[in-house]
């Protein structure tokens, strides 16, 4: 990732124009506007994975909706994130604007898939955002050490639930019931 600009707000961020062929993607961090390159094949694979079985999951029982990346999730006038997969239940469908066509505070769950460029982020100023603003279930996925680690927000703050690696089985405590192996997370 590379800090381009500093200093912006979300909505000096929707007005910059890139060139066609840039294949990054943006994100605003605290006011930076940083760079990230476009994720790998064993990345999508991953998202995927992940995406799909909650998906399946969400749509059986009817629960809300879920996103993959790229989706402009917006926590405050310097914060505008990608998470790589993100579930808002129905009774917060309120935070999906029709309008922007773009998520504007806090999913109830946030996977973020740590590359070597993102991982900085994604346990830091990222993780401290999505806490301040109460994303109810954070999950970091590690594809170089296999690991999943699952945290739960309480008593405002993020508290690690869970820590797998390489076997076992991943139980989100905001969509009940749901629970995927780190095997079927891992696969290719």
């Amino acid at each position: 990732m590379e800090i381009v600009a500093k200093g912006l707000t979300y909505q000096e961020f929707k007005q910059l124009e890139f060139a066609d062929d840039d294949t990054s993607w943006y994100e605003l961090i605290n006011g930076e506007l940083v760079r990230k390159q476009s994720p790998t094949i064993r990345h999508q694979g991953i998202s995927g994975n992940i995406y799909f079985r909650i998906r399946l999951f969400v749509e059986k029982k009817s629960l809300g909706k879920v996103f993959s990346a790229p989706l402009d999730t917006v926590l405050d006038d310097g914060n505008s994130y990608h998470p790589d997969v993100l579930f808002v239940s129905k009774d917060r469908f309120h935070i999906l604007d029709e309008k922007e066509e773009v998520v504007i505070g806090a999913p109830d769950l946030v996977v973020e898939i740590l590359s070597k460029g993102t991982a900085i982020y994604d346990r830091g100023d990222k993780k401290d955002i999505y806490e301040k603003y109460g994303v109810r279930e954070y999950w970091l996925v590690d594809p170089k050490s296999k690991t999943v680690e699952v945290y739960s927000f309480e008593k405002e703050r993020f508290k690690l639930k869970q820590y797998a690696e390489e076997t076992g089985v991943i139980k989100s405590t905001v969509l009940k019931g749901f629970k995927i192996e780190l095997e079927k997370i891992f696969e290719e």
